[in-house]
């Protein structure tokens, strides 16, 4: 079967993992319950907090983290194939932020290490710097389930075409891009820029995200998204936590690439 129904979970995570995981928890079963066989959450799903210090401490390694044994347990409980969008883990003197796969069975079929790291300064006091905080992937991933193989990214991932044509070169059909994008780059390009990773490469794209005003005082964006892979955004959920839920015919992704080739009509060039 080329169908693949998806639950993706908006949320508006805190400080407190213990709370994140029980919200987010409740979130995926009731993803099962309407018929998801995939289910994703968005970026920072175990936690939202800037503050090294703070992270370090209460954060573990993923062998020790107890949202990662929650999440094995659930998809195996659920028998879904189950992505953790991040999750932010100790590793050495700072942080990763993680994308995790987990099997049917409970296994990790797959992690990715967020490359792009956001280090910006938005204007007046909103200004971010990943790299304090967390150390940046060096590898691309893509990962089996089922029919649908997906490109695993990150965020801040999504403004970097070359990084999804390389998963799409690879065999990716679906691009994951679980996100917690600032309010104000969320109004500007949150939209545009994964239509544009669709349309570029034929692919779906499914974007889990952070939603609302967050202990920490930061908003974000919201509007998870599911989008085919002719560029059309086909399901939506504007704010608030909950589940988004889509159906998927991977079918379409060889259609929308027979029409417009790009894939394959890419050159080499030179300046």
């Amino acid at each position: 079967m080329s169908h693949l129904q998806v639950g993706l979970i908006q949320m508006c995570a805190g400080r407190e993992p213990s709370r994140n995981l029980a919200d987010v928890s409740q979130m995926i079963a009731e993803a099962v319950g309407a018929g998801a066989g995939f289910v994703a959450t968005p970026e920072m799903t175990n936690v939202m907090d800037e503050d090294p210090a703070r992270l370090l401490a209460k954060l573990r390694s993923e062998t020790e983290d107890e949202t990662v044994a929650a999440f094995a347990a659930l998809a195996k409980r659920f028998q879904i194939h189950l992505l953790a969008g991040s999750l932010a883990l100790r590793e050495g003197d700072k942080l990763v932020n993680r994308s995790l796969l987990f099997s049917p069975e409970g296994r990790v079929r797959a992690r990715y290490d967020k490359i792009h790291l956001f280090d910006v300064t938005l204007g007046g006091a909103e200004t971010y710097r990943e790299s304090d905080r967390f150390h940046g992937g060096k590898r691309a991933v893509v990962a089996d389930a089922g029919e649908a193989r997906f490109g695993l990214t990150i965020c801040y991932d999504v403004r970097f075409p070359a990084l999804h044509r390389a998963l799409a070169t690879a065999g990716a059909n679906v691009l994951m891009a679980p996100a917690a994008f600032t309010k104000i780059t969320g109004q500007a390009h949150w939209h545009v820029l994964l239509r544009a990773r669709a349309i570029e490469t034929g692919c779906f794209v499914l974007a889990p995200a952070q939603s609302g005003l967050h202990e920490t005082g930061r908003e974000t964006y919201g509007h998870t998204l599911v989008v085919n892979p002719w560029g059309e955004v086909i399901a939506e959920r504007a704010d608030g936590a909950g589940v988004l839920m889509a159906q998927l015919d991977l079918a379409e992704v060889e259609l929308a690439r027979g029409r417009i080739p790009a894939l394959q009509n890419g050159r080499e060039f030179t300046f």
